[in-house]
């Protein structure tokens, strides 16, 4: 090609204007996971995050915002009064008293139904049709509301109910008052929530149990070990996952509870001798109608809840990998 002939090309490819820029295929397909990955999220993503914002990340927030008022339903004004209702918390002593009832109440749900869906799951880790029946009557209390078992276990401890008239034909003239004695009535309260808990424990033990291979059994039975001593060396073990589920569940169950102490005893006998904190703040806020104070009870249980739970969660953890 002559210096003449590209002169002349020039002016022809000014006039067709740029040539367009080639995108790379690598440019292209970046574009495109990009474009599918905020199509996931949008189909995805996005209605759990807005209902996750909605139900629960806006109410703590406005329970944090409302904790730092005097918010009253009878009051036309609300005012910010700082930590002043925190301050005011800690020097009460039937919010202290609800601390503590609180606090005999968890460590009874965590101990109890542990140890004893423990011992359930061991009886029934066999084979058979009769097993599977027992599995299904220990599980049917974890499936009934709360409200349902409270309404039965109190007919039944009531004063005169069918555990007293059991106890009189047996020659025990004056039973307990299991839910009128302010010295018992805490921990009737305790066994009933117990009770339901057994099966929840029972059937995660039992998975666990089931996980475990049988040939580390059948070496350690060859090696010279007893039940006990396969059971502690072999099972125990392996059923540490087990043990941190129905751990922090039962203890998050614990100091949440409400339901169990409005229905049998409505925080008594006496002055508050089964309120629980969960039930103070109901009380306080729906009751007294002093939202501020309401707020304040739950943002100290959450964090209370929060803390407790982490530790122990930790402390399960750490066996597990030493385990």
């Amino acid at each position: 090609m002559t210096v003449t002939d590209s002169a002349a090309r020039r002016p022809e490819e000014a006039a067709r204007g740029p040539r367009p820029v080639r995108t790379s295929r690598s440019g292209r397909s970046g574009r495109s996971r990009l474009r599918s990955r905020a199509g996931y999220f949008l189909g995805f993503g996005a209605p759990g995050l807005l209902f996750y914002t909605c139900f629960v990340l806006a109410p703590l927030l406005l329970s944090l915002g409302y904790s730092l008022t005097n918010a009253n339903a009878f009051q036309s004004q609300t005012r910010f009064v700082g930590l002043r209702n925190f301050y005011r918390l800690f020097q009460d002593p039937d919010f202290l008293m609800e601390l503590r009832v609180t606090t005999i109440l968890t460590l009874i749900i965590v101990i109890v139904p542990n140890l004893g869906g423990l011992g359930v799951a061991v009886l029934l880790n066999r084979s058979g049709r009769l097993y599977r029946i027992l599995r299904s009557v220990f599980f049917v209390p974890v499936v009934l509301s709360s409200v349902v078992v409270s309404v039965v276990w109190q007919a039944m401890l009531t004063d005169g109910g069918l555990l007293d008239t059991a106890l009189r034909s047996l020659g025990v003239h004056h039973p307990p008052g299991w839910l009128s004695d302010p010295s018992i009535a805490l921990y009737s309260v305790a066994g009933i929530a117990s009770w339901q808990l057994l099966g929840f424990c029972s059937v995660v033990y039992l998975a666990g149990l089931q996980g475990v291979p049988d040939e580390l059994i059948e070496a350690a039975g060859l090696d010279g070990a007893g039940p006990w001593a396969r059971f502690r060396h072999v099972t125990w073990p392996m059923l540490a996952p087990a043990l941190t589920i129905n751990t922090v569940m039962l203890l998050i169950t614990g100091f949440k509870t409400y339901d169990f102490v409005q229905v049998i005893t409505a925080g008594g006998p006496g002055t508050g001798t089964t309120a629980t904190v969960a039930f103070g703040i109901i009380q306080t806020g729906f009751t007294d109608n002093d939202t501020g104070m309401a707020s304040t009870m739950a943002v100290v249980m959450l964090v209370i809840v929060a803390v407790v739970s982490s530790v122990v969660l930790r402390l399960l953890h750490r066996r597990e990998v030493e385990l």
